[in-house]
């Protein structure tokens, strides 16, 4: 099965590329390789937990995600299949390196196309050194441009997913985030439209998390929990009013120089916002490393991908009384229906509490 699975892959990922042309062959390859080196490394977790002579901290976590993995398709319905049932070292911090690109004043981000993920807002390598020759092309072409290592991703469901060594260091918590956000995609998954997509799994994400403490956590990590989870919002907050003032700011009349200044003057006071809440609470820290980075439009522009749909998505969730069964079949009708329509639907079940599921798309057709 894996290998027929690897080779349908190949094949789509060549159609692909000759479509496209041939100067994505090499970018297609590097794709193919570096999964397939994944595929490669991966074992069986069962077979980890029983051999005497592994890492007896890594048998620990392994045997929590045993657990982790049988609550996913138990308490959350998600996928009861092969994924995250095994575990692969790949000797390095990141699966994948995606290079995000946006005009130097718009907070656009630019799109990549691709089979069965259809259009993105970012183009992923396996290999560091080739991202950032890529996003140096873009630079050179006037683009801001953001390079993110990315820990985990979803072949949503062609390959059975590993637990990989980028993660397998997360708090519990964390790791079952994650480990419910990628089956989340395997459940449903719109190609081109990675807003409705990441919001959906961030709240299955959030549910089964919170449903994992009830269950397993201690009263001081479900503190612990809460408290990063606000100081998240607080973050995500603040980066969203200086991305609004720079989606005010592109769009004005003034001169392209004067918004060159503008928007300095714009990064510069969401680096002293920062600085200042950390002054105030010390665990803001945990953003350095965001910070730490050159901000631009690209970097500002991928913070509401993962968010920006959430009351929507949350509202749906309530009306079905919080049956995943039943959440993931409306989001699942919801899918089907064009970008349009699925926006209208999600905003009559924030602003109105409507049961979507008597939406139907001659209702949809009507109202429009």
């Amino acid at each position: 099965m894996r290998i027929s699975r690897i080779l349908k892959f190949v094949i789509a990922l060549s159609q692909l590329a000759w479509l496209g042309g041939c100067v994505n062959i090499p970018y297609y390859a590097q794709a193919v390789d570096g999964h397939i080196d994944i595929l490669r490394r991966s074992q069986p977790i069962s077979t980890i937990i029983a051999d005497p002579d592994a890492d007896q901290k890594l048998k620990r976590i392994l045997s929590r995600v045993v657990l982790l993995r049988e609550f996913a398709s138990r308490e959350l319905k998600l996928p009861d299949n092969k994924s995250y049932t095994s575990y692969a070292d790949l000797q390095r911090p990141y699966a994948v390196w995606n290079v995000f690109a946006s005009p130097e004043l718009s907070l656009e981000l630019k799109k990549w196309c691709f089979i069965k993920a259809g259009c993105v807002n970012y183009r992923g390598f396996f290999s560091q050194i080739e991202a950032d020759n890529y996003a140096e092309e873009l630079r050179n072409k006037g683009y801001d441009v953001f390079v993110g290592g990315i820990r985990a991703y979803s072949t949503l469901g062609w390959f059975n997913d590993p637990i990989l060594n980028t993660f397998i260091g997360y708090s519990e918590i964390e790791l079952a985030g994650l480990i419910f956000h990628e089956l989340a995609h395997q459940v449903v998954y719109v190609p081109g439209d990675s807003v409705f997509n990441e919001s959906f799994a961030t709240v299955v994400e959030h549910e089964g998390v919170e449903r994992w403490m009830k269950h397993n956590g201690s009263i001081a990590e479900q503190a612990a929990f809460n408290a990063r989870q606000e100081r998240k919002a607080v973050f995500t907050k603040l980066v969203l009013k200086h991305r609004m003032r720079l989606q005010e700011l592109f769009s004005s009349d003034i001169s392209d120089v004067e918004k060159r200044i503008e928007k300095l003057c714009i990064f510069n006071e969401l680096r002293s916002e920062f600085a200042q809440l950390k002054a105030d609470e010390s665990e803001f820290s945990r953003y350095d490393q965001w910070f730490a980075q050159t901000l631009n439009n690209a970097r500002l522009a991928t913070i509401s991908i993962y968010t920006q749909l959430l009351p929507e998505f949350q509202a749906l969730l309530i009306q079905q009384n919080r049956d995943m069964g039943r959440f993931f079949e409306v989001v699942s009708e919801i899918s089907k229906l064009p970008k349009e329509d699925r926006s209208f639907v999600l905003q009559m079940a924030i602003e109105n509490g409507v049961d979507t599921e008597v939406l139907s798309e001659a209702d949809l057709e009507f109202q429009d």
